[in-house]
């Protein structure tokens, strides 16, 4: 401790700065950057993001002749048709039985990754209202079976004046998984399927609900049941089965598809009256493998 009367001087050590060389460039202080203000966040650039597992198709795999030069090679149509698009739905099947070695043909002609939805036959749907003979069921199982491994969708398209029945609609889908291997999808048109109880019967039977286009209630255009599926079927709008999509129906449906955020998702075209169908298919395609690549 200091004595009184004593005063302590500190002394601060100063450093001399050596001069600079003139060859030596000026160096300017950097300023620093200012940080961003809370309230301004830093936007990210949004990602349409495609599921993993996509099949875009067309409902039967006729060729109209100004599509001839895009799917171009030898072959039949549906071998023509596959090397270009992922997937087709068998519409024949609902108006007429095919043979199993029918099937297996089919199967035989396309790559290992395409796939098949096949329609369930009308003597289900419009006929019988979901009360199937189980001899009818066995035999349908056994053709499709011809498929194997590339049979992924059967679609259920029920008429428009068939309403919703929980116990009919539960022993159909139940008959039916029982025989066939494969994903289910239900394309009801009475407006009473779009009630929560059939959303919840169907969720609960795996049954995905068809996004139909145009849709024949609010929301039919959106996908319903089992989500881990969504199965697009466009018929064509403002005239169903002929009329064209363009460019930006196209980009929406894209949207709706990365959306849904399914494990798996279809994109049929149904409006084949004028041969649109194929040319939407192969443009949809096209965009969802150029937005892959960036």
């Amino acid at each position: 401790m200091a004595s009184k009367g004593r005063t302590t001087t500190t002394r601060r050590a100063q450093t001399t700065t050596p001069p600079r060389s003139s060859s030596e460039p000026r160096r300017h202080a950097e300023r620093p950057t200012p940080p961003r203000p809370a309230s301004l966040p830093r936007r990210k650039r949004a990602v349409r993001k495609v599921p993993g597992r996509l099949f875009v198709g067309v409902a039967g795999w006729s060729i109209p002749s100004r599509y001839g030069s895009e799917l171009p090679g030898e072959g039949s149509r549906l071998e023509r048709y596959a090397r270009r698009l992922q997937a087709v739905e068998i519409n024949s099947s609902f108006y007429r039985h095919h043979r199993a070695q029918t099937y297996a043909r089919w199967a035989e002609s396309v790559p290992k990754t395409f796939r098949f939805a096949v329609k369930a036959p009308q003597v289900f749907t419009h006929e019988g209202e979901l009360r199937a003979h189980p001899e009818v069921l066995d035999q349908f199982a056994d053709e499709i079976d011809g498929l194997g491994k590339k049979l992924a969708v059967v679609l259920v398209q029920l008429p428009p004046k068939l309403e919703f029945e929980a116990p009919a609609a539960r022993r159909f889908f139940k008959a039916m998984r029982k025989r066939i291997d494969a994903k289910f999808v239900c394309e009801p048109r009475h407006r009473s399927w779009s009630s929560e109880k059939a959303e919840r019967l169907l969720a609960e039977l795996s049954v995905a609900r068809v996004a139909a286009d145009p849709p024949l209630w609010s929301g039919g255009n959106e996908p319903g049941g089992d989500r881990g599926l969504v199965y697009f079927r466009w018929h064509g709008q403002p005239q169903k089965y002929f009329s064209d999509y363009g460019r930006e129906c196209l980009a929406t449906l894209e949207k709706q598809i990365a959306a849904a955020k399914a494990t798996e998702a279809w994109a049929i075209f149904d409006n084949t009256a004028h041969g649109h169908a194929i040319g939407n298919a192969l443009s949809l395609t096209s965009a969802v493998e150029a937005r892959r690549k960036k």
